[in-house]
């Protein structure tokens, strides 16, 4: 009897079943999955991210650092 394609599972394109190849978090909003707030990596300090601005570009409210996206 010979393989049939469909079904679930055994799916290797990127709308697959289960596949690896999803974006963007997949939760509600159009940011779903992506951190909202950017983190000074020496003191702790948060804040808020603004789209379009890299967390890299924005500094540490408290020491003057850059912060990281998280």
């Amino acid at each position: 009897m010979p393989a049939t394609r469909g079904g679930r599972g055994g799916g290797q394109g990127q709308n697959a079943p289960g596949g690896k190849c999803r974006r963007g978090g997949g939760g509600t909003g159009a940011r779903a999955g992506m951190p909202d707030q950017c983190i000074c990596p020496v003191c702790g300090a948060q804040a808020p991210h603004e789209r379009g601005i890299p967390c890299l570009q924005v500094h540490c409210p408290q020491c003057g650092k850059p912060m990281v996206w998280g």
